[in-house]
Parts: C-alpha cells; sequence; structure tokens
C-alpha cells in the first residue's frame, strides 16, 4: 500500500470551499474538473456528475466533491462522538497565529474556550477544533518539541501539513481488525484520553476516549486514528448516507496490487461489501460504522502520493 494519499470530503459549493481551505494555506492542485467516472462507480453512483476540486497542503492533499444534485446537509447538533464523524488534523506551527488567522472566517468552533493545552498523558499538543462551511470538522495541532512533533520540525510556514485523519468509531476491536488485518496498517499507538482539557477540546461534557493510531507501512503522516468514545454514549447507529450528502468523507489509499488486497478482504473481512469500478482501477467500500473507503491503484494514486514528512 502506498499510503493515505488523500481525504476526500463531500461539499456545496466548491469556490467557497476553496476560500475557506486557502485561509489555512491549502493550494490548488491542478484545475476544477469532472469526477471521473471510475471514481463514481466506486462510490456506487454510476449515473451521478459533479465537480472535483483537489487541493494540498505540505505534502498532503484533500479532494472535495459537489455533486450536481446534492444530498443532505451535514446534521444539526453534530457531535465529535457521533459515528459519522471525521476530522483532519492540521499541524500549525504557532497556535496563536493560525488560531487568529481563521477568527476572519467565523468558522463553527467545536472547542469551547479556545486552543486547549492537553496533558502530557494525552501528547502534551495544544488543539482546536472547528468545522468548515460545510460542517467538516477540523483541528489544528501544536506539537511540543520532540516526541510526535520531530516529523515536522522542519516544516514552513504557520500550517505545515495534514498529519493524521480521525474517525469515531464504536467497537474498536472491529476497527482495529479492519484497518490492520483488512488493509495492512500497522498499530502505532494506543492511548485513553480523559479531562477537563479534553472535554473542552471536544465540546463534550466529561468524555473518556480511547486513541488508537494505525499507519501504513513506512508511512508516519498522515495516518489514521480511530476514536471510541466510551462516554458519553455514541448513537446507536450510523446515518443511513451516501457520498451526495455533506456527513460523509472518505480516506483514500493508493494500492499496489489492488486485485490482491480485494480477494484478501473477502477472505478476512467479508462482511465489507465493496464496490469496483468498470475499469477495475478503484474500488469503494464502507468501513467501520459507514466510514468512506476508496481504494485506487498507484495509477490513479499518482498526483495524491503522500510522502513521509
Amino acid at each position: 500500500m502506498d499510503g493515505l494519499v488523500a481525504i476526500s470530503r463531500t461539499v456545496a459549493d466548491l469556490a467557497r470551499t476553496e476560500a475557506f481551505y486557502e485561509a489555512l494555506d491549502f493550494r490548488r492542485l491542478g484545475p476544477v474538473e469532472r469526477i471521473p467516472g471510475a471514481m463514481l462507480e466506486a462510490l456506487g453512483l454510476p449515473d451521478a456528475s459533479g465537480g472535483r476540486l483537489r487541493m494540498g497542503l505540505g505534502r498532503q492533499s484533500i479532494e472535495f466533491l459537489a455533486f450536481d444534485v446534492p444530498g443532505q446537509r451535514y446534521p444539526v447538533g453534530a457531535s465529535a462522538s457521533d459515528p459519522w464523524f471525521q476530522h483532519a488534523a492540521i499541524v500549525v506551527s504557532d497556535m496563536d497565529r493560525a488560531f487568529a488567522r481563521l477568527e476572519g472566517f467565523a468558522p463553527v468552533p467545536i472547542s469551547r474556550g479556545g486552543p486547549q493545552l492537553l496533558p502530557p498523558s494525552s501528547g502534551g499538543v495544544t488543539a482546536w477544533k472547528f468545522r468548515d462551511p460545510d460542517g467538516h470538522p477540523l483541528e489544528l495541532i501544536a506539537f511540543p518539541e520532540g516526541g510526535a512533533g520531530r516529523h515536522w520540525a522542519k516544516a514552513p510556514g504557520v500550517f505545515a501539513g495534514i498529519d493524521h485523519s480521525a474517525i469515531t468509531v464504536t467497537d474498536v476491536a472491529a476497527a482495529v481488525a479492519f484497518f490492520r488485518d483488512g488493509l495492512g496498517l500497522r498499530l502505532l499507538t494506543r492511548g485513553l484520553n480523559t479531562g477537563p482539557g479534553q472535554a473542552a477540546l471536544d465540546g463534550l461534557p466529561d468524555p473518556t476516549v480511547d486513541v488508537i493510531a494505525l499507519a501504513p507501512s513506512g508511512v508516519q503522516t498522515p495516518h489514521v486514528e480511530l476514536l471510541r468514545y466510551r462516554a458519553p454514549p455514541a448513537p446507536a447507529a450510523p446515518l443511513p448516507l451516501t457520498a451526495r450528502d455533506r456527513a460523509t468523507s472518505r480516506l483514500c489509499f493508493g494500492v499496489d496490487d489492488l486485485a490482491a488486497l480485494l480477494a484478501h478482504l473477502a477472505e478476512v473481512r467479508p462482511e465489507h461489501t465493496v464496490i469496483r469500478s468498470d475499469d477495475g482501477r478503484m474500488a469503494g467500500l464502507t468501513g467501520p460504522d459507514g466510514h468512506g473507503i476508496l481504494l485506487m491503484t498507484r495509477q490513479d494514486a499518482d498526483g495524491r502520493a503522500v510522502a513521509p514528512a
């Protein structure tokens, strides 16, 4: 597997999205284009159409899909413990400057009281969660010197790159098995976050959350984090969503041998239905708790490929 080559999000307005992410120093990667047919097939929407905007920050990329016939808006009142929650964590070199840069856009905050300094047991990072114009969660994260922050020590600018994408799951054992045994990611770290700093960061009362980091072999960033909230409890079931709906995001992985990986998935994780494009170059599936996964061949991953930060 080449790595987590992009995070994909459904939005309503590509121009509005581009203006917002430019404030975070993302840059456009090529022209706005139509969503490729192979991708629509892999998403289970072969007759749909829409535009795609790709943007990069550092060595990482994110892409936005806007469908000509849009789906549901992001649910009002959604929280970090909802099973459709997926954020992109953006590393910043100076939290005060990054926070000030965003104030002019008045983003909807998730965190209470501004950026939060978490205790050493939680990594000792300073973090702040908020939403983009469509409701998608984002996190600004500033690392202390050394430790996990060493990967970003020489990154230029206030906004350095995407460190990880975190998804909320309800069954941590099943989610780890999917990413580790199914997709071949390796387990990096396990932790348990709680306390007033975590409560303010998540905008939740007294949260207790398992945090599990996994990454493809040889790739440190961006990686995947699993968030399992022991408290407060998550809703009983994820929302019935399609890729048209603005609450949906997808983790896009580049794969050396897509056919072999799909055969392996069918053997070890047969409960996950896979939709493959007619040309065999892309495959979409629903991961743990309904989170979207896109697998693409090296040919389609080129231009989105991620080098370690």
